[in-house]
């Protein structure tokens, strides 16, 4: 009798260790997070700058950059690249935007394509149809991240720009200055994120000052000279403060007609230091990418595990 239950026991053991695992402790499929830049775009110049960081990045899955404007924006449309990320064995994407805000007219172009709004400006969205750039039909998930915004890596490169530019930084001011945007809601939003920045450029590079301003060279004409005459003002004080030249450092994606002739023109007659080097091509930018998609994949997660 005890040999009978012994050998009935042995049999329900094997049994019960052939059943499939509950769906729970299955083995969960591999991920591999394809990495999607995303950028304004320019001429040839610009893009190599984007091209040029998008090779530096160190990620598991495969990176690929797109365009939203400009002679790039038909080469390398948004659909076409997230189906060659998944040509080459991504089975998510996520997209990184190389644009200094989270709050713009581009941003919201990007959130359209990445599935995560149904609303878009008409104009924008002709920009779009322009260059053939839809949505992806590629089937797999496809998730957002954040513009620079406030970004502690963005912060580093300002700071080696400013460095290089610098005699003392000690008894030196440094003066910051991006493009901005036309509304005055999201002018405040970029401000916001750009402050932190510039208290971190300040931390690490040392300057006796560090102010940051935007030019807004979109926005309608009075509200661009009031900008600009704002520019110039804190500048003035700066110089007055340390009785030395500023340091003046854009910050811009990549090379072009605002860093080269817009900024220079409104800055003519100050007492500045510039050289019109962007955030493109410094490497700091390719650990940028690196920690948007790294932030992602752990929100992913956190997510699963709450």
């Amino acid at each position: 009798m005890h040999s009978l239950a012994s050998g009935l026991a042995f049999v329900l053991l094997i049994a019960a260790a052939s059943r499939p695992l509950p769906a729970q402790q299955a083995e969960a499929p591999a991920r591999t997070i394809g990495t999607l830049i995303v950028a304004h775009g320019g001429g040839p110049e610009w893009n190599a700058g984007v091209d040029s960081v998008a090779a530096q990045v160190r990620l598991e899955g495969p990176v690929a950059v797109s365009f939203l404007m400009g002679p790039g924006a038909a080469k390398a449309r948004f659909q076409d690249m997230v189906s060659e990320l998944v040509r080459r064995g991504a089975s998510e994407v996520v997209v990184v935007p190389m644009l200094v805000s989270s709050h713009s007219g581009h941003f919201e172009q990007i959130r359209w394509l990445a599935g995560e709004t149904d609303t878009l400006d008409a104009e924008m969205q002709h920009h779009l149809h322009m260059s053939g750039i839809e949505r992806s039909t590629a089937g797999v998930p496809i998730r957002l991240a954040r513009a620079i915004d406030d970004a502690p890596d963005v912060a580093d490169v300002l700071a080696d720009r400013a460095r290089a530019l610098a005699k003392d930084p000690r008894k030196q001011a440094l003066f910051l200055v991006g493009h901005g945007p036309n509304s005055a809601e999201d002018y405040a939003a970029w401000m916001h994120n750009l402050r932190p920045i510039a208290e971190r450029v300040k931390q690490l590079a040392g300057f006796r000052s560090v102010l940051v301003g935007l030019v807004r060279d979109d926005a309608s004409k009075s509200v661009r000279t009031e900008a600009v005459d704002h520019v110039r003002e804190l500048i003035r004080m700066q110089r007055e403060l340390t009785g030395r030249d500023v340091v003046v450092v854009p910050v811009l994606v990549a090379s072009g007609r605002v860093s080269r002739e817009t900024i220079p023109a409104d800055l003519k007659g100050l007492p500045v230091i510039y050289s019109g080097e962007t955030l493109l091509p410094h490497p700091g930018m390719a650990r940028w990418i690196e920690t948007r998609v790294h932030d992602m994949a752990r929100r992913d997660v956190a997510g699963t595990t709450n």
